[in-house]
């Protein structure tokens, strides 16, 4: 059992004490650090709205996680290690409550494996691997400490964090999972101590989004549906604005008339003409403020507005829209000083009511959508696992295996324990013969695993690349050694509900 000593100085000691109470329920006395994520469902919304929308273009542009760059790529030193700390302990996967008798041992790529994606304080979208475990709620993933809290602020959960098992190309079959709490070590939260480099996140109902139907409904209609619903105000003929009229016995608010503006721009010369500005695109913008419109710089101005998803993508004006790496909708207007005059046109509107059938759906906990692999501590070294992840990056030497897209597998024997890097405190590491690069990291490493069906015991995850023939290749990765106090951690994110979204 590793302890992280603190030095009589006070400077250290004060530190600790402040990461303690921004880790929410962790204390001195205690292994479990805790952290919220999406703290209501309408957060857990947005946050699957912003990875979703545009046809999932935030899923597509993230990129793996990059906390390992090619001068953390080191050789692993055997020395000493680490013994259990209590008696082995296990729980099973889901499914395999019951024990059951198998046989067959292939290689077939578990259902509950995917990626975990999320915002660093850089403002970068990134992922990692993770895999579905057992938990009373069947709520439950597993991955790395440094996919889940940012190193770089301290131990700050990370943003907009989800769990898409199943991931491919911009797909989400499963669903995807907002996380609600992250539970790690104490030492990792606040010490940043890469042998406890493990995580356990409770994560929301799986949603699906996009697609849908748009459908017309009545005023009551509309108001009584739940889900996504749209109002838009439609321009009518004076005959059709007299007939709602008269159904109605007068002007109702579904039905009205109104004055409009019409805004032609003319010369200085031009009778009743006024100066004012009028709204241009961009290109007509960029023109007359640098003269080449008419060879003289108009007068110009912006604008920018937020907006919400649906004013964004209802917005049809000659306005510049953009997401920003913040994920918020931007809508950017222009101007130029025109002489202009102004027409008053009567017209004729009525309100249209929408309801959006399909758009968004409760698609079940994850455990009962893609099962869960079971977890096991205290377990002997120089067994065989099974490794699962999703690695892109390139090697040290700047080749590049894999592309990141489809889950990869390393099968063989757990080394000793062994040290990996003095600057992350690693001491306790167990090893494996495996050329994964980034982006598998937070992949399961799985004891036991069946082929027929799919399920092991998740006794690490994936933490560190190694070099150990020094040729500037990844060849080995390492995991935190799975001890007494990272069942105390699991156990208490195991027993947490999280609820749904919709």
């Amino acid at each position: 059992m590793k302890r992280i000593l603190i030095p009589a100085g006070g400077a250290i000691l004060a530190t600790g004490l402040l990461a303690a109470g921004l880790a929410g329920t962790a204390t001195a006395a205690s292994d479990v650090a805790s952290d919220p994520m999406a703290k209501s469902a309408a957060d857990a919304k947005a946050i699957a709205d912003f990875w979703s929308a545009t046809n999932n273009a935030a899923l597509k542009a993230a990129k793996e996680s990059n906390v390992w760059d090619a001068g953390d790529v080191t050789k692993l030193q055997s020395k000493g290690g680490y013994s259990a700390d209590s008696k082995p302990g296990s729980s099973v996967p889901i499914g395999q409550e019951k024990k059951t008798t198998v046989k067959v041992q292939n290689v077939n790529l578990p259902k509950t494996i995917g990626k975990v994606f999320f915002v660093n304080s850089k403002g970068e979208k990134k992922w990692c691997s993770a895999t579905s475990v057992q938990s009373k709620y069947r709520n439950l993933v597993a991955t790395a400490g440094h996919c889940v809290y940012d190193t770089a602020t301290n131990s700050d959960v990370m943003s907009k964090w989800v769990f898409v098992p199943g991931y491919y190309q911009g797909k989400t079959p499963f669903g995807i999972y907002v996380g609600k709490q992250a539970f790690t070590h104490y030492d990792f939260d606040v010490y940043e101590d890469y042998d406890r480099d493990y995580a356990f996140v409770t994560v929301y109902n799986g949603i699906q989004l996009g697609g849908g139907t748009a459908k017309q409904v009545s005023k009551a209609e509309f108001d009584k549906y739940q889900g996504i619903k749209d109002a838009k105000d439609v321009p009518i003929t004076q005959a059709e604005y007299q007939k709602c009229k008269d159904l109605n016995g007068g002007e109702t608010p579904d039905c009205w008339a109104k004055t409009d503006s019409k805004i032609d721009v003319v010369g200085p010369d031009y009778a009743g003409a006024i100066k004012a500005l009028t709204e241009v695109t961009k290109e007509q913008y960029d023109a007359a403020a640098t003269g080449k419109a008419n060879g003289t710089k108009a007068p110009a101005a912006t604008k920018t507005e937020n907006v919400t998803k649906s004013e964004y993508e209802a917005y049809k004006g000659p306005g510049y829209r953009k997401i920003d790496e913040k994920g918020n909708f931007t809508i950017t207007h222009y101007f130029v000083k025109n002489w202009v005059k102004k027409t008053d046109i009567k017209g004729y509107y009525k309100t249209v009511f929408y309801i959006v059938e399909g758009a968004a759906k409760d698609v079940g906990r994850l455990g009962d959508v893609v099962g869960g692999q079971g977890v096991s501590w205290n377990q002997p070294t120089g067994k065989y696992v099974r490794v699962f992840g999703y690695p892109a990056a390139p090697h040290p030497d700047g080749h590049k295996n894999y592309t990141g897209i489809t889950p990869k597998w390393c099968y063989g024997k757990t080394s000793k324990k062994v040290v990996g890097s003095a600057a992350k405190k690693i001491e306790e590491h167990v090893a494996l013969k495996c050329a994964m690069t980034e982006g598998a990291d937070g992949g399961p490493w799985l004891l036991n695993y069946s082929n027929s069906k799919r399920l092991g015991y998740v006794n690490g995850v994936t933490s560190t690349f190694n070099d150990q023939d020094g040729n500037k290749r990844v060849d080995y990765i390492s995991s935190p050694y799975f001890d007494g106090e990272t069942a105390a951690v699991y156990k208490s994110a195991a027993n947490v509900w999280s609820g749904k979204i919709l």
